[in-house]
């Protein structure tokens, strides 16, 4: 089958349903290496202090995703439109250069990381009683990130390059042997939240292997050793289209370290104490990752057919895919909005809640606090996921200018109520700045999107 011909012949609701559902798997399969530790952790002895500890460690992780997405979706979305207009002599150097930075990054990564050591994750939200166990966790997971990256880079690409089910199957063979690993390592050989951490990595690295080997079928480059030289006319390209993938990631690190620091300072203020906030905001932070993820997979799954249609100028499917997107998401978050309101004790239970000395005290405490927290928070969830998807679907079209500021307005928002609102509310009032940010992102959003819909109008009227 012709790739080319593919993308824009193909019905558009058949050709997203095919990206978008791989593309969502892998990126919830993604997720499931930390919540699956979380899980494992939390019904373990060390209870809720287990997941505060890798809650400090979470946003160093995401700062890792973010800087694989800014060169893996750039990289996705500049293959996509370079093989809409038909330039296709480059597209292996593109590759190589965003695999090798994505590897580079992470090593920076590790040195940091490594250099500032716990005083790092103190300021991360470690407090007296998690430090050891975030420490323990993280010192296995930071040796990894040059690997995982390259990874999440190679994952962007093999689905641009029309390979979703490859990327899909890499992802859920490493989650596998992280599921099965986690009980093994934990409980078995009794290594309690290192264990977790060692089954994270073994899953990243054979997912990491599984992608390397993709070089050997892809469709549209074949790698070369000189691919992999550093071409610095391409890459700011890249970047300049993956800035919004890596500026959402930044921003959910900067919004989850605010939360961290926030949760502790005021809950050391109420009743709850520092560390029932915080865990609760780990678990809550879980959820809200898989339903964004959803989202953003729906988008990403897309961006290849849209940057091949709008480099081929036809933006008569680009709008048809638009509405797809909006439609599709918009339908997800409800349901999931709903559930969660609903049932929100089941959700905050599956993450486990007894504690260390095992007082039934702080149990009750932290549902006490965890139930109407989820419910709160995650009440505007749709808003969210509508408003990153409006960013990524931008970027698909190469308007990374408009898309940058578009992928961080709600998290900015956030970091702005999340210091405000709790002036006069004190810990309730962090969980509120949640739906009154994504209220205010959304209001802004939709003027964007609608002049987004007419210049494609325009653009089309100029094609016919």
């Amino acid at each position: 089958m012709n790739q080319t011909n593919y993308f824009g012949n193909e019905k558009v609701g058949k050709l997203l349903l095919k990206f978008a559902v791989p593309c969502i798997l892998s990126l919830i399969i993604s997720c499931l290496y930390n919540i699956v530790d979380q899980i494992f952790v939390g019904n373990s002895t060390v209870g809720y202090l287990g997941n505060a500890a890798t809650g400090v460690i979470f946003p160093i992780t995401v700062i890792g995703w973010g800087l694989s997405l800014f060169f893996g979706d750039g990289a996705a979305a500049w293959l996509s439109v370079s093989l809409g207009k038909g330039e296709k002599d480059k597209i292996h150097r593109g590759v190589g250069n965003a695999v090798l930075f994505s590897f580079l990054s992470g090593c920076v990564v590790i040195l940091i990381a490594y250099l500032w050591g716990d005083n790092l994750l103190m300021l991360l939200g470690g407090t007296e009683e998690n430090i050891g166990l975030a420490h323990d966790y993280g010192i296995i997971i930071f040796a990894m990130m040059p690997l995982a990256l390259a990874q999440n880079c190679l994952a962007s690409i093999i689905r641009a390059d029309g390979s979703p089910k490859y990327a899909m199957i890499a992802m859920i063979v490493g989650a596998v042997i992280n599921i099965i690993g986690d009980p093994i390592a934990i409980y078995a050989m009794d290594l309690g939240i290192q264990g977790a951490a060692w089954a994270t990595i073994l899953g990243q690295f054979v997912s990491f292997v599984i992608c390397i080997c993709y070089f050997f079928r892809s469709k549209t480059f074949k790698i070369q050793w000189s691919s992999f030289i550093p071409d610095f006319k391409i890459l700011p390209h890249i970047m300049a289209l993956g800035s919004s993938s890596f500026l959402t990631q930044l921003c959910i690190v900067a919004t989850t370290i605010v939360n961290n620091v926030l949760f502790v300072k005021y809950g050391v203020e109420s009743i709850y104490g520092g560390n029932i906030p915080l865990a609760s905001f780990v678990v809550i932070m879980k959820l809200f990752q898989i339903v964004l993820n959803i989202a953003i997979g729906i988008a990403a799954g897309a961006q290849p057919i849209v940057g091949y249609n709008y480099g081929a100028k036809k933006y008569d499917r680009v709008k048809q895919l638009l509405k797809l997107i909006i439609l599709w998401t918009a339908g997800i978050c409800l349901f999931f909005t709903l559930i969660f309101e609903i049932f929100p004790h089941a959700f905050i239970a599956m993450f486990g809640a007894a504690s260390g000395d095992g007082k039934g005290l702080d149990v009750n405490l932290y549902m006490q606090f965890a139930i109407p927290c989820l419910r709160i928070y995650l009440m505007f969830i749709v808003f969210t996921c509508l408003q990153k998807v409006c960013a990524i679907f931008m970027q698909s079209i190469g308007m990374a200018k408009v898309a940058a500021p578009l992928s961080f307005l709600r998290d900015i928002l956030l970091i702005i109520c999340a210091i405000v609102v709790p002036l006069g509310l004190g810990v309730m009032g962090v969980v509120w700045a949640a739906p009154i940010a994504d209220a205010i992102a959304i209001a802004i959003t939709i003027p964007v999107m609608i002049e987004v819909w007419k210049r494609l109008s325009k653009l089309q009227k100029n094609e016919q």
